[in-house]
Parts: C-alpha cells; structure tokens; sequence
C-alpha cells in the first residue's frame, strides 16, 4: 500500500496548540503521525498564523482573544474535513478539544494536560504561580503577555535544566493572550461561562485526559477533577499520567510515550464510536 492510499484509510487529525505555544510546537508530532499515514493539520489560533520570531516582535493581532473566539475557528476547520477527524489539544487546546467534542464534532477527542473547564474548583498553588503573570494584572484581559524565560521554565519545562529550558524558549515560546486565562479563573462567578461543556453528553465523542506529574502549570490533581467531572456520562472518558512529564509534554524527554499513547487510544476509540454512530437508526 502506498502512502497516499494509506492516508487515506486514517481518520485525519487535528492538533491545537494552547497558550504562549503556536504550531510549531507540534513539529515531532506533526512528523511522527505522518510517518504513521494520518493527514495532520495544525492551525494556528486566530492572529498567530506567523512564525515564532515575527509573533515576538509583533504580538498585538492577540490582543482580546478569547476561548469563543478559538473554539469557533477549531470547529469551522473540523467541519471542513471530509472525515471526522481527531482532535487533539494541548493545554487551552486541550479545553477547546472538550468544547468541540460536546459540541458534536470529531471522531475521538484526547486532551493533554487541558486547562480546567467550569466546575474544576481546586487549583493548587503552582496553577496560581503559573498564571501570576497574566492574573496579577487585571488590564492584561484585553493584552498580549510575554514570560520571561524563568518563568517558562517554571511553568513548561521544570524538570530540565535552565539551560535545556532556554533552547525550548527560544524555538517555541511567543506572547499569549490574557483573555483566556482571565475567562478560566472567572468561570466560577458566571452562571454561563465560555469554558462549561456538558459534562453529562452521553453521545460526544471518546475523551482521553492525559496528565503530567510533574506539570506545574495543570498538575495531574486538576486533571483528575476533570475526570471525575464526566463520571455520569455514558460516553467513553478515560484517564492517563505519566509520571515525570512536565506542562510541555509536546517535547520535554519521552515526549514520545505521549504521542503513541494518544493516537493508539484514539485511533482505537475513534473507530468504535464511527461503528456505533453508523449502526444507530
């Protein structure tokens, strides 16, 4: 079988990036899924379609953006696909991955390390040091924020060295908007918010939650309250960690048993939920 045909057999699968990343940051994963006959797409999120280093001096076309905003455009993108595709995020990617699946859409749906949906109540010390750069501020809702390459360390890559950190920095690190966060940690005081998904959807598409344990920015005890949200849901949810991952799980070291664990669950799950879809009247 060729390639091409081959591709053609797999379901597709979408990546998306979350805060103070952009595609780029998918690139071994990119390879790796082509390599394994998927076709990968990974847009960037509204205003980052630059590279890294124009978006550094440049980050302003990011000013205001919101979840809404992120997750309307990830669902034009998977209703373009001729085939369900899957969905797979990372971080705030990972909370738009949960709002597209309750909204209908994919075939599998797997979410690494996923920023907290509504409901997700007990955020532990290092989330609030993680996020201080953008919540210390309130005018920073309407901004574009830059980390310093400490705290990206602090927040993405604490289990390797400074040095191991800046190389990642400086490939892959860009200014993020405020917004998102800023809609994150306000969820509780708004009856409606952006990031509620219905947690009781007994029809949405299989879920895979994936932690790090060493993640200081979403640490396994949120991610786990994030699981045991769906708890009454019919739909197939499951729960994966690894032990020493920090937040940036897309390339610290074994960043490869993330990556397979992921499309196997999903790859296997996505054509359960295609058969079960097409046998119901």
């Amino acid at each position: 079988m060729t390639e091409a045909e081959n591709t053609g057999t797999k379901p597709p699968i979408i990546l998306i990036h979350g805060l103070w990343l952009t595609p780029r940051a998918w690139e071994h994963w990119i390879e790796r899924y082509t390599q394994l006959g998927h076709q990968v797409l990974a847009p960037a999120w509204p205003g980052m379609e630059i590279e890294v280093e124009a978006l550094r001096k440049n980050p302003e076309g990011m000013n205001g953006l919101g979840v809404t905003e992120v997750a309307d455009f990830y669902e034009t993108v998977v209703r373009e696909q001729v085939r369900a595709p899957i969905i797979i995020g990372h971080s705030f990617g990972g909370l738009i991955v949960q709002i597209l699946l309750d909204r209908g859409l994919g075939a599998a749906g797997v979410a690494i390390h996923p920023a907290p949906i509504k409901g997700v109540l007990r955020l532990p010390l290092s989330s609030l040091r993680a996020a201080m750069p953008v919540l210390a501020n309130p005018a920073n809702r309407t901004r574009t924020v830059a980390l310093s390459p400490r705290q990206f360390h602090y927040a993405f890559t604490n289990t390797l060295t400074p040095h191991e950190s800046e190389v990642i920095y400086q490939r892959y690190c860009v200014p993020a908007p405020g917004r998102p966060l800023c809609q994150a940690a306000a969820a509780i005081l708004r009856r409606h918010p952006v990031t509620r998904v219905d947690v009781s959807n007994g029809t949405r598409a299989p879920l895979l939650l994936i932690a790090g344990g060493a993640d200081h920015t979403v640490p396994a005890t949120l991610v786990r309250q994030t699981y045991h949200r769906y708890r009454n849901s019919r739909a197939v949810t499951d729960y994966q960690e690894f032990a020493r991952m920090p937040h940036f799980a897309l390339g610290a070291p074994q960043w490869e048993r993330v990556a397979d664990h992921a499309i196997h669950w999903a790859g296997r799950n996505a054509a359960r939920h295609t058969r079960t879809r097409a046998d119901t009247p």
